[in-house]
């Protein structure tokens, strides 16, 4: 039976699309694309369009990036005609969106940097809105994944950019299908499969495409739920669980059927759940007002930003209870973004009632995220009572069921029918969120002695047992120093060199206390350098403080602490410690202030997820009792340590701060507990997703990743028994397959580096082994960036995904080298060459060869080696000639770039800069403004992306993974 090829799975498609209402065209050339969206346009806006009025549209249309042109797209072009008439052009229908017009193309070719043609294009009025990109039954998805990147490298620009309207890709192997939203700022790991509101994944393309490409439903997700995300300018589309969720909520409003809760598990996006729930129920004309409530400190600075973008002051985020009663009393402010503090106070007592009497019988839609928080209680009766017809729903990812209500009420108790479920086993299954690793340490107290008499025993036993449950077993200083020690130790293993950031819960406030100023101590006595903040309310603490391990929600103060608070002096002093690290300004004098201090806070330790990252105003250690424990997301934390009982929804909650999809880096979340938590665990488990979801959510022993490792390195000697064997593979299908291999064994790596107990001894392939294959791998890793100009048609390892940082070292840069290249040139000084400097010579040039970051610095520093050193006399600074003659290559670089292309050396120098700062390539404007002469309109596109990838390749060069090379 011969396998389906890619172009025979394209044809099948194209059928079954046309099937669907998809009228066939095709499109040759980039001039045949413009007049079929000419004509296209002309049909959708019942209109002809004259040349010159075209003209004017086409200039619109080719103005911005891919998320402006998504504004575009929904945004109606005012066209001043001929005659002098005005004329509002429509794009897309996002209020109607079946009333579009529908064509799919195949094999669209474009030219830019390189020429290449595009699968299959769905159209919408002309414009390429979704793009399909296919490889053959069984093929690497990954390699459509890695080829639609190239495109939005190479072509998407060329023709107008026409390409960036795409909202949605496509790809597919036949047997396996995802899709994601157009936006170049992320990884494989957040592409989706559809599923069925049953959760269960729809992957083969025939089924995919009767559903999600079926004309009325892929217009609909575009116009619906394709969200413009504000804060980092990107598009994102939802997910399938998402997407049903949103709409069950939609139909119970328009049909008016009640109150529901949605469980999404923690780290789904249940908050763009919420607010896609919202901007669609704000769309209902029989919807007065739409208030979104979270708790105070949810209302972090992104979901104001997000919010407030689509609508302007919606989000209330004054303390002033009077601006939200203006708000609700308002008929024009439709949205209202509140807490659920503020909205308590707003409803409670006579004070306000007079003033809201207008929207107390109206249609009110109440959305509550995470509403197993502060909804139980007084605070929702208040609510039911107040707005008699106002309908209520909630977002979860624990709620409170039967087993874990402990005398509450349940959340179908408060919010009625489940609308849509997606636990914790669904979202690990489709890679929405991260398994854990869960280690225990130092839990096991030690036993009594044992003497022979039975009742003796049992009363030792006895008292053992109360001592170690005790609190002054689990608060005693010892106890606590040795924890200490054990996280300084291991914190950087733990966060693969902090890379990433890690949260540390402990059982109250007292023993946050203790933990801070062990921690400090021993920086101070210079044992560590570790950044470690804290915050915690300064109320007394409850009599039992870990009764139930649920982590009760903890409210700010509102106002000045009395004189005679020890806690709230202690908490003001590891302020003070806050701002002398970072040079800010916070205050917990009163509740402003300390509520101002939270954000900042969390603004500190989400700055992992944001490049460039300065590491000096980074924290490495957030230290709490329960806040940031729930609701609060950082997808560069990924480690928890655990020195407090936790259970049911709590521990879920806690450990799931750890768990956000990130990259190849962060596998796992890694959760390390100081008490036996192994039981609650195992209960929270059976509780959120099923008795037999363990090993589902669980990653395994290191034992269990040690069988893996060698499982992996048997699959990679069977290929290559050897590293000099890599050289005889001349088939890049072998090359593929050896790449592919050694690739999984830096994948379980990676997982068992994490481990407290690893010792590279236990690996099964030795170490010196591993480095030769490595370097090998890092070879075909650049032969797989070829590809001749104008070849549309990548080999096997072009397409591969090396994974490199996976073997990324920050350690080990230009600075460490130039640190060797130093000890090398003391051991050389004297005459021939000793023992000695031959092996450190042979280290460096290892080095050179094995680490990524080095690659594209090997000939630089090798022409030193070999053309500098030997002209320095014995007085001269190896640093000082390294650095002078490292500027003098980067300049002359930069210097070749400016004369190829005609650039201004001034505005060169500022944009370059800018790219330093931020990481980000400028507008295209930016780059032209600088062009001394200026390319005609066809070469613009080419020369701006010669121009910006020059730059990135001289910075990756020059200045990525440098260090400091003049210092000591």
């Amino acid at each position: 039976m011969t396998v389906q090829t890619e172009s025979q799975l394209e044809s099948a498609l194209v059928t079954r699309l046309q099937g669907k209402g998809w009228e066939p065209v095709r499109l040759a050339s980039e001039a045949e694309l413009w007049a079929n969206l000419r004509g296209q346009l002309g049909l959708h806006n019942g209109t002809v369009f004259s040349d010159g009025e075209f003209a004017r549209i086409r200039n619109h249309l080719e103005k911005g990036n891919p998320f402006e042109k998504a504004h575009t797209l929904r945004d109606r072009f005012h066209l001043t005609r001929d005659d002098g008439t005005s004329f509002y052009v429509q794009f897309f229908n996002t209020e109607f969106w079946c009333r579009n017009q529908y064509q799919v193309a195949t094999q669209i070719g474009l030219t830019g940097a390189r020429k290449n043609r595009y699968d299959v294009t769905l159209l919408v009025n002309g414009l390429p809105l979704a793009q399909i990109e296919l490889k053959r039954r069984g093929g690497d998805l990954k390699q459509a994944f890695n080829q639609i990147n190239r495109y939005q490298k190479d072509s998407f620009a060329a023709a107008g950019g026409l390409f960036q309207f795409v909202q949605i890709f496509v790809i597919s192997n036949g047997v396996d299908t995802r899709y994601y939203a157009n936006n170049r700022h992320q990884s494989f790991e957040q592409t989706f499969a559809w599923a069925g509101i049953d959760n269960k994944p729809i992957n083969r393309l025939d089924a995919f495409a009767d559903i999600f490409l079926e004309k009325c439903q892929l217009s609909k997700m575009i116009a619906k739920y394709v969200v413009l995300h504000q804060s980092d300018k990107v598009m994102m589309v939802l997910r399938s669980y998402q997407y049903y969720a949103a709409e069950a909520i939609l139909d119970r409003v328009a049909h008016h059927k009640g109150n529901g809760y949605v469980w999404h598990t923690t780290g789904s996006g249940k908050t763009l759940t919420s607010f896609k729930a919202a901007q669609n129920l704000v769309a209902l004309p029989k919807v007065e007002k739409v208030v979104f409530v979270v708790d105070r400190a949810d209302l972090d600075d992104q979901t104001v930003r997000e919010f407030n973008a689509f609508k302007e002051d919606s989000v209330d985020q004054t303390d002033n209870t009077h601006h939200l009663v203006r708000q609700l009393a308002d008929p024009t402010a439709r949205l209202v973004i509140t807490t659920i503090q503020k909205l308590n106070n707003a409803i409670s007592g006579e004070r306000y009632a007079g003033r809201l009497e207008g929207i107390r019988e109206g249609r009110v839609v109440f959305i509550f995220d995470e509403c197993h928080r502060s909804q139980f209680g007084e605070t929702h009766r208040r609510i039911v009572d107040f707005f008699p017809r106002a309908q209520l729903f909630g977002f979860t990812g624990t709620p409170i069921l039967v087993p874990n209500a402990i005398g509450r009420r349940t959340t179908a108790d408060l919010f009625g029918d489940r609308l849509h479920t997606y636990v914790i086993t669904d979202a690990i299954r489709d890679r929405n969120v991260l398994r854990f690793s869960v280690e225990y340490m130092g839990v096991e107290p030690p036993k009594p002695e044992e003497t022979g008499d039975k009742e003796e025993d049992r009363r030792r036993r006895k008292l053992s047992d109360r001592l170690y449950s005790s609190r002054a077993f689990f608060d005693h200083p010892d106890r606590i120093d040795a924890i200490t020690d054990w996280v300084i130790a291991n914190h950087d293993t733990k966060t693969r060199g902090r890379q990433f950031g890690a949260i540390m819960a402990v059982p109250s406030v007292d023993a946050l206390i203790q933990y801070y100023e062990t921690f400090d101590a021993k920086r101070r006595a210079g044992l560590h350098d570790l950044k470690i903040a804290t915050i915690f309310t300064y109320a007394a603490n409850p009599d039992d403080v870990e009764a139930d391990g649920l982590l009760p929600d903890t409210g700010f103060p509102d106002s000045v602490a009395p004189r005679d608070a020890p806690k709230r002096d202690k908490l003001a002093e590891f302020v003070a410690h806050y701002n002398e690290t970072y040079g800010t300004n916070e205050s917990v004098s009163d509740g402003k202030g300390f509520y101002t201090y939270y954000r900042s806070l969390a603004k500190r330790v989400k700055s992992r997820d944001r490049k460039p990252f300065d590491a000096g105003q980074g924290v490495d250690i957030l230290l709490v009792v329960n806040m940031f424990l729930t609701g609060f997301d950082a997808r560069t934390v990924n480690t928890l340590y655990v020195d407090k009982n936790l259970r049911w929804h709590g521990l879920i909650q806690a450990f799931s701060r750890t768990n956000r999809v990130l990259n190849a880096e962060k596998s796992q979340g890694n959760i390390v507990c100081f008490r036996d938590l192994k039981e609650n665990t195992d209960e929270a488990i059976a509780l959120f997703a099923d008795k037999n979801a363990r090993e589902v959510i669980l990653i395994g022993s290191y034992e269990e990743h040690l069988a893996r490792h060698a499982v992996a390195v048997q699959a990679l000697l069977e290929i290559t028994p050897n590293a000099d064997a890599v050289d005889d593979l001349v088939d890049e299908e072998e090359q593929a397959a050896f790449v592919k291999a050694f690739r999984d064994v830096i994948r379980v790596n990676n997982v068992l580096a994490s481990f407290a107990e690893f010792q590279p001894d236990d690996l099964t392939l030795p170490a010196q082994d591993f480095e030769d294959f490595k370097s090998k791998y890092l070879d075909l890793s650049q032969r797989g960036k070829g590809g001749g100009e104008g070849d549309p048609t990548p080999g096997a390892l072009e397409d591969i995904d090396f994974e490199l940082e996976l073997l990324r070292r920050d350690d080990i840069n230009v600075a460490y080298i130039l640190a060797l290249l130093t000890s090398l040139s003391a051991a050389e000084k004297g005459g021939k060459a000793s023992r000695k400097s031959r092996e450190m010579r042979r280290r460096i040039f290892e080095l050179l060869l094995s680490e990524v970051q080095l690659r594209d610095k090997r000939e630089l520093i090798e022409a030193f080696i070999d053309q500098k050193m030997p002209m320095l006399g014995p007085e001269d600074d190896v640093r000082a000639a390294f650095a002078a003659f490292w500027a003098e290559e980067r300049a002359k670089a930069f210097a070749g770039l400016i004369e190829a292309e005609h650039l201004d050396p001034a505005g060169f120098e500022i944009l370059t800069r800018e790219m330093l700062i931020t990481g980000k390539r400028p507008a295209h404007d930016a780059v032209v403004a600088i062009m001394t002469q200026k390319p005609g309109i066809l070469a613009r596109k080419a020369a701006i992306a010669r121009v910006l990838d020059g730059i990135e390749t001289l910075l990756a060069t020059f200045d990525d993974g440098v260090g400091e090379l003049d210092g000591a």
